[in-house]
């Protein structure tokens, strides 16, 4: 018999699954921490917009609290590595036992060497490749130098003004010959070959359906319940084929037809999903979070209709420019928009709006999480600009000092100068 779920219920999984259903883990936050957070959510999606902070830390400040995002940089750049980086939802750390599946089911034509004339596109690969089996890692830039690249009569013809160095560059990384060995602190990638990043992983013939199938119950256990089109998004593989890969993992037993009341879809649930009792956990979400990757999913479990409004013009914008939801134990009920503005030391809350139905509690339980974001980030002010149906309330209940006791500040974090105490104040105009 199919089981039968209330959206509530549903909820609560799928919260679960994205480790987004307690209260987070009091003290410091450990590497192991850290390593079972990525591990649950299978791949982070990167992405160079700094608004707050790069998009691939946000998940685990969500998910941890005030963390070391030193700990990420140690596991993407160090062997052996917990995290690699490759095309995934978009460009992703993903686990590494997920890179060989991958190259078999991501195809990206559009990125790389599209259009070059094949010998010369082969010429520019063998001596990068040479260049890279002899040398350290490097970046597209410092290998432009040294293969002596550094004009390119095609460069302004193309994409994104890429010369011919990274074109192939990027062409190499698709196919998976090279990999990013680490990031710059301009957040440059240095490309090394894919067989030392990752020694351990060797290249062997991979079976297509048993590939799909390992990525496909990876995203069903991340989601913990959803549909084809939800598990087939996580890792962007084709749908189609994802409907042939979950009815194999239904017959494996390791994915099961549910009803949740009021949906019309074909639903399943991972059989090691967890149905906790109640949702207590509180979290901004990155834009980019893996939670809201799904839009109507998103829409379905929570009522929340989200977009992201980066790349629309500022006078279209209903609610601003880098957007964060807020999720309050089982519901999303607020969003901000948010810019980290080091100069001056402030966290700016440029909108606050409230979602229907919001618990009275929301602009208190915000405070706190914006005040322990801005003890993450080393800034030392909270200030909310008038502007959003919660704007009010939220810079009240920052103004009386409704906070999260201080927290210990992680040593070492490349978002933070020198910790200092946070002061939550009311906006200026």
């Amino acid at each position: 018999m199919t089981a039968s779920l209330s959206l509530s219920q549903a909820r609560r999984i799928a919260l679960a699954a994205q480790g987004l259903a307690k209260v987070r883990p009091a003290g410091s936050v450990t590497s192991r921490a850290v390593g079972r957070t990525f591990a649950q959510l299978q791949l982070v999606q990167i992405d160079s917009v700094n608004v707050v902070a790069r998009s691939h830390y946000l998940p685990f400040f969500s998910r941890l609290g005030n963390y070391d995002p030193l700990i990420l940089q140690s596991m993407a750049s160090r062997n052996p590595r917990k995290m690699m980086e490759y095309w995934a939802h978009e460009a992703s750390f993903i686990r590494p036992e997920h890179f060989q599946d991958l190259l078999v089911w991501q195809k990206r034509a559009w990125v790389g060497a599209h259009g070059l004339d094949p010998a010369v596109r082969q010429d520019m690969e063998d001596r990068i490749l040479d260049a890279l089996n002899v040398g350290r890692p490097m970046t597209a830039s410092e290998l432009t130098l040294k293969l002596g690249h550094d004009e390119d009569p095609e460069r302004d013809n193309w994409g994104w003004n890429w010369n011919i160095v990274k074109r192939v560059l990027e062409h190499l990384f698709e196919e998976g010959r090279i990999s990013a060995a680490s990031r710059t602190s301009q957040f440059e990638r240095k490309y090394a070959l894919t067989s030392r990043v990752i020694p351990h992983v060797t290249p062997s013939a991979v079976d297509a359906e048993a590939s799909l199938d390992r990525l496909m119950e990876a995203a069903a256990q991340a989601h913990g319940i959803g549909t084809v089109r939800c598990f087939s998004d996580y890792f962007r593989t084709p749908l189609k084929a994802g409907a042939g890969s979950v009815q194999r993992l239904v017959r494996a037993g390791r994915l099961e037809p549910v009803v949740v009341r009021g949906w019309d879809r074909e639903t399943y649930k991972h059989v090691d999903a967890k149905l906790p009792r109640q949702a207590a956990g509180r979290a901004l979400l990155s834009p980019f979070d893996s939670l809201v990757f799904e839009r109507r999913r998103l829409e379905e479990l929570f009522g929340f209709h989200y977009r992201i409004e980066i790349y629309t013009p500022a006078a279209k914008r209903r609610f601003g420019y880098y957007v964060l939801p807020f999720l309050l134990r089982d519901a999303i009920v607020a969003r901000v928009d948010l810019k980290a503005d080091r100069a001056s030391g402030q966290l700016l809350v440029r909108s606050a709006f409230g979602e229907m139905n919001a618990p009275v509690d929301t602009a208190v339980e915000l405070a706190q999480e914006l005040r322990l974001m801005a003890t993450w980030l080393g800034l030392q002010e909270v200030v909310v600009w008038p502007v959003g149906d919660l704007a009010g309330a939220l810079s009240e209940a920052v103004a009386k000092g409704h906070a999260a006791p201080e927290e210990c500040v992680q040593p070492g974090s490349p978002l933070r100068g020198e910790p200092g105490n946070v002061a939550l104040v009311s906006p200026v105009d």
